[in-house]
């Protein structure tokens, strides 16, 4: 496209709703044609986001009353459940990224098994692009539907795709170990989510192989390794706003993990390996659309550790949205998500 695209963003009043204003403000080829929330209907955008007050955007409203008939891109950044059902009704013409779980997974009987409800619309699944950005390239441009992945199942796809696609760590000896943000659990209010609940602490959940996201995992690694792969995954909440730290420790040769990961992101704009014995941050991250990989050894040989980290609001949601939103619409990658990392 050479003339700028008109954007529709459902779910403006979340998080990552408010990430994708952020991120398309900057944009020179995106228009903010319409922006609903349902709870929050006929309210400035100022109000529910003061800090995008200074931005000129539609007033929030729901989603029937949008008119799709001018609209290029629809950003679903709705909760699970809901896109599958208003993706079917859309008109052919526009373009979908859903930042949601909604079409993730490629089955719908491992999609009902892990979010415990029947796929609304498995007639238009197979239709649906993993959104991986860096690894689904070339499908994800001639996509019409791009489903976006989980931010904590990206942050360790980035740490050991390359090393399963390759070879040089045992897939059966794999264990992930999480710590990611109080945002990556949503704008709702929940109990366990006051200030007083999580300030100071840090909590292990959906332990036990319970994690939706290993849904995901288990799609994406047995496709690489040609059988059947499941990995060991604890997730833990720490008292930070956002960003994502995998630590994965692997069965393999150190050099050769390191050796491979900085092949593997080489040409990568937006993925960073870092020299080997370097471990990354959360606060390296913080804000941008960037992935830092480290990679160590340990005092018995054999074994290996890498860590990646992202933010997961852009690169693990809004960021990855817009970068596969611009391949879509054939615009450069990297257009709008450009910003280096906030610090401190």
């Amino acid at each position: 496209m050479s003339k700028p695209a008109n954007i529709a963003i459902l779910g403006a009043s979340g998080y990552t709703g408010a990430e994708l204003v952020r991120l398309i403000s900057t944009h020179p080829l995106m228009v903010i044609k319409a922006l609903s929330a349902e709870r929050k209907a006929g309210q400035q955008m100022a109000a529910v986001f003061p800090h995008l007050r200074h931005l000129d955007l539609p007033v929030l409203s729901k989603i029937d009353e949008i008119d799709f008939g001018g609209i290029d891109l629809v950003f679903c950044a709705l909760p699970h459940g809901l896109s599958q059902a208003i993706v079917k009704e859309l008109p052919a013409s526009v373009k979908v990224v859903d930042l949601g779980a909604d079409f993730r997974l490629r089955d719908p009987k491992a999609y009902e098994k892990w979010y415990n409800r029947p796929h609304d619309a498995p007639e238009i699944q197979p239709n649906a692009v993993y959104g991986l950005t860096e690894f689904y390239r070339g499908q994800i441009k001639g996509a019409r539907l791009v489903a976006g992945t989980g931010c904590n199942a990206a942050t360790v796809q980035f740490a050991l795709r390359p090393l399963i696609s390759s070879g040089v760590i045992d897939v059966d000896q794999i264990v992930c170990d999480l710590k990611n943000g109080i945002s990556g659990a949503g704008r709702g209010l929940k109990e366990n989510m006051l200030y007083a609940e999580r300030s100071q602490d840090v909590m292990t959940y959906s332990y036990g192989g319970k994690h939706r996201h290993l849904g995901e995992f288990d799609q994406e690694f047995s496709a690489l390794a040609g059988r059947p792969v499941e990995i060991v995954f604890t997730p833990n909440l720490v008292p930070a706003n956002r960003g994502i730290l995998a630590t994965c420790y692997l069965r393999g040769d150190a050099n050769e993990v390191h050796a491979c990961l900085e092949k593997s992101y080489a040409d990568e704009d937006f993925v960073i390996t870092l020299p080997f014995g370097e471990m990354p941050k959360m606060s390296d991250v913080q804000g941008s659309n960037y992935v830092h990989i480290g990679v160590a050894g340990d005092r018995m040989p054999g074994r290996v550790m890498v860590v990646a980290t992202l933010d997961n609001l852009t690169k693990g949601s809004s960021g990855q949205a817009l970068q596969n939103a611009n391949l879509m619409l054939g615009f450069d990658e990297m257009t709008g998500l450009k910003l280096a990392p906030v610090f401190p």
